[in-house]
């Protein structure tokens, strides 16, 4: 099993106020958990900014690689639906063991 972790950047040039950013982001976190079923965050770095926000997308997946094209199209589908501009990505991957034939007790 891995565990993905993607983070998005956005600049949102049209936003006036921290409502404005809100709406677009609840719009965003609320699509993205509907057709993907991932787990959607905003995270703490420009929280308070007007025009800019950043996104944490987690998910689980049987290896990398299901994640990595997961990831691509929410990233295609963000750039298309957001009224601004994904600055920047990030991935990371944690590959999990299973516990093997004993479990996760040990012998």
């Amino acid at each position: 099993m891995t565990v993905g972790l993607l983070t998005v950047e956005i600049h949102l040039p049209q936003a006036r106020s921290l409502k404005d950013k809100r709406q677009v982001i609840r719009s965003v976190k609320d699509r993205l958990r509907a057709r993907h079923n991932v787990a959607v965050s905003e995270l703490s770095e420009g929280a308070d900014l007007w025009q800019r926000a950043d996104l944490a997308v987690a998910s689980l997946g049987p290896r990398r690689d299901p994640l990595d094209a997961l990831f691509n199209v929410i990233v295609r589908e963000i750039e298309s639906q957001v009224p601004g501009h994904v600055l920047e990505t990030g991935r990371d991957f944690l590959d999990a063991a299973d516990g093997g034939p004993g479990g996760w007790g040990g012998p």
